[in-house]
């Protein structure tokens, strides 16, 4: 992320079609808390979204299994598409338990992330922290350049002090530019794009869009297919504000297919059919 704006990501929020996204995505997120059944049923809603948001993040990961696949499992040791699956579930049971220590120490939030991510099974003591020069990085779906150590450790601190500080930014804004941000420097050993998306999904459910995170956009990033997820992404990585804005808008466009998925399930819910 290149700007110099006294609020960056407020100004972020300003670029073409962007406000079109976030204005988009608000009256979708709205629709779908304004369903009959999030008044008694939430909890099943809320319940439902973060398995299927997890099955769809650990997707982009290389584990693309069914839904009942991952309903059905108890046991994610063993294969490594079983373990992405896992990682995922893991990290999506633990993002509501972090939002409070995100708004202060967003940097302690990411390290926790990690090591939820890798569950323990680490052999040396990469996990929990960003990674030092020369240490490698295993992250297939994401090819753009890596980062030096030095330059993950100053962007990072940078990010910080982004949401630390807050601003005016909508939530869709920040979300988007701490997912983007994740994804482009890669900062952990491995499991940097299930940390990225969970880290989105915390900065929804925080600002309030998402609250009772019934919304999952790791559904939509799924949905739309890890092609357009990359090519989104490079967007980001260019810089520019077409970029920029066409990244912001494909992570907009994820939230409204979380939120699609989710008014199925309450209209199921409603059936009787859930």
């Amino acid at each position: 992320m290149s700007t110099t704006a006294s609020d960056p990501l407020a100004a972020l929020g300003s670029l073409p079609g962007v406000p079109d996204a976030v204005d988009s995505v608000r009256k979708a997120v709205d629709r779908v808390y304004g369903h009959r059944v999030m008044r008694r049923r939430s909890n099943e809603v809320t319940a439902e979204a973060a398995l299927r948001g997890s099955r769809g993040s650990a997707a982009l990961a290389g584990a693309d299994w069914n839904l009942e696949e991952v309903r059905r499992r108890t046991d994610f040791s063993g294969e490594d598409e079983a373990r992405v699956v896992g990682a995922a579930l893991r990290l999506t049971a633990e993002a509501g338990q972090l939002l409070s220590i995100w708004r202060q120490s967003p940097l302690r939030v990411l390290a926790r992330l990690h090591l939820v991510a890798a569950g323990g099974a680490a052999p040396d003591d990469t996990v929990g922290r960003p990674r030092l020069a020369g240490e490698s990085v295993d992250e297939p779906l994401i090819e753009a350049p890596l980062p030096g150590a030095d330059e993950v450790a100053g962007r990072l601190e940078g990010l910080s002090r982004l949401i630390i500080a807050g601003g005016s930014a909508p939530a869709l804004v920040t979300a988007a530019v701490v997912h983007g941000e994740l994804l482009a420097l890669r900062p952990f050993g491995s499991h940097n794009g299930l940390v990225a998306r969970t880290a989105e999904r915390i900065v929804l459910i925080g600002s309030g869009l998402d609250p009772k995170s019934i919304c999952p956009a790791e559904v939509g990033h799924a949905e739309q297919g890890r092609a357009a997820y990359v090519a989104a992404f490079e967007g980001y990585t260019a810089g520019t504000p077409e970029g920029m804005a066409a990244w912001i808008a494909h992570c907009g466009r994820s939230v409204e297919l979380g939120v699609r998925e989710s008014t199925a399930v309450c209209e199921a819910l409603q059936r009787g059919a859930a």
